[in-house]
């Protein structure tokens, strides 16, 4: 790994802390967005990505933020690069999976303790220790930092 993706690693580290603390302070004990104002949307696609979970307008927009914003290096110091676009796609994947932890780990009302299939219905599918999306979303972001390599 170069060390550029590995700032950026960190950084996506640092980020995802900062956006679990914002996501706790606003769902608190209701995740996925469950008593939020915001519209709510089902299909066999969304279902084959989150599950039995819908997609929200609220999770919309913070899944678009993030990644446009995981993007900025690029406005600001420009020198796009499909190795690059990969490597920020791959973060953008690792950056979920912490993000995702972290609001339960950091949460006052769940914790590592109950970070169980048994007490986040909005994760239906686990496999070991961790939901089924952690998996896949590991998946990918090895499959593009890989990529990136020879791209």
């Amino acid at each position: 790994m170069s060390s550029e993706f590995l700032r950026a690693l960190l950084f996506t580290i640092v980020l995802a802390f900062f956006v679990a603390k914002l996501e706790i302070n606003i769902e608190g004990k209701h995740g996925w967005a469950e008593n939020l104002p915001t519209w709510r949307k089902k299909s066999k696609i969304l279902s084959a990505i989150w599950g039995k979970s819908p997609l929200t307008g609220y999770h919309a927009w913070l899944f678009s933020t993030i990644f446009v914003f995981l993007h900025l290096p690029f406005f600001v110091v420009g020198g796009w690069s499909l190795q690059w676009e990969f490597r920020i796609i791959s973060l953008y994947f690792f950056f979920w999976i912490i993000e995702d932890f972290l609001w339960f780990v950091l949460n006052p009302y769940f914790g590592i303790g109950k970070f169980n299939k048994e007490n986040i219905p909005w994760h239906p599918y686990w496999f070991g220790p961790f939901p089924l999306s952690y998996y896949r979303f590991l998946f990918g972001a090895l499959l593009l930092l890989t990529l990136s390599y020879f791209a």
